[in-house]
């Protein structure tokens, strides 16, 4: 059985107050019913510009866009969203060569499925990512990850212009490439940022302070909207908010630490409540604070 599908057409800036939650779909629009009990489908696709669509496979995103080079495609995501993946290209840019694909970084749960996106869609384009992800994947030797065939150190330059990639620093990996279309002023950024949601888990995965550093970057580049790798888009003011949650995290931590709190000390006074109503406020917010806490302690030279 196919997965359940749903294309949804929406044109201006698609942004939701409370992350976590899907994109608002227009029913007229919709080119198929929300399934029986208000599940979601599996996979969808929104316009969120000109020739410029999301596609989300149940809890990620990847983003394509169709220019006069053909086709360049973020994010395979995985072997079966893939599958979808190359179906949805091929409805919406009937026709159009898949001219490139671009991982985000190397993370598994992004980048797996780049050879069933070429065999599905009859082209054997070029793989674009940070140098950092050529030899782990190298190593990895994954024949559904494979390394890519060209790399970026600072900025790349893709279908003359239309599409700018660059690289911050270190964030959630060393190697994350973010996505900017000038014509739209529209940035694609993956895992270490998102729409008002709490860091992931205990923050195990992101370079700090370099975090800082990495958002702090995001905002010189001159988008307007965004979309992110899980969770519905945003806007400058998003990319705002999610910074001022790390400091904030981090001066509470270390003021926690300067008073002498434990590990779990810190977890039970650090609550964040100002963030109260962020997505995973009662999933991962303890954990951030240990995981800061662990950070601070490691930099210290305590842990």
């Amino acid at each position: 059985m196919r997965p359940r599908r749903r294309t949804v057409w929406i044109m201006g800036l698609l942004f939701a107050a409370c992350g976590g939650a899907e994109p608002a779909a227009d029913p007229s629009s919709s080119t198929a019913a929300t399934p029986a009990g208000g599940e979601p489908p599996i996979y969808e696709t929104t316009q969120v510009a000109d020739g410029v669509y999301q596609f989300r496979y149940r809890a990620h995103n990847a983003l394509f866009i169709v220019t006069e080079d053909g086709v360049i495609a973020f994010d395979p995501i995985s072997v079966d969203a893939a599958t979808a993946y190359a179906e949805e290209i091929a409805t919406h840019a009937p026709g159009a060569e898949l001219a490139a694909i671009v991982y985000s970084h190397r993370d598994a749960d992004h980048a797996t499925g780049a050879p069933v996106l070429r065999d599905a869609l009859g082209s054997d384009a070029p793989i674009y990512a940070h140098e950092n992800a050529l030899a782990p994947l190298r190593e990895a030797a994954d024949p559904n990850l494979p390394p890519p065939d060209d790399t970026f150190a600072d900025r790349m330059t893709l279908a003359d212009g239309a599409l700018e990639l660059h690289y911050l620093g270190r964030s959630h990996s060393d190697d994350m490439a973010v996505g900017f279309l000038p014509e739209h002023g529209l940035a694609f950024a993956v895992d270490f940022v998102a729409a008002d949601r709490f860091g992931y888990r205990d923050l195990g995965s992101f370079y700090f302070p370099d975090m800082f550093e990495a958002i702090e970057g995001l905002l010189e580049i001159p988008f307007e909207r965004i979309v992110f790798g899980h969770g519905p888009p945003g806007d400058r003011a998003t990319i705002e908010r999610q910074l001022r949650y790390y400091r904030d995290l981090d001066e509470a931590v270390r003021a926690a630490i300067a008073d002498g709190l434990s590990e779990d000390e810190t977890a039970a006074q650090v609550l964040m409540e100002d963030y109260r109503d962020w997505d995973r406020y009662d999933d991962w917010r303890e954990l951030n604070v240990r995981g800061m806490h662990r950070k601070h302690r490691k930099l210290s030279g305590t842990s």
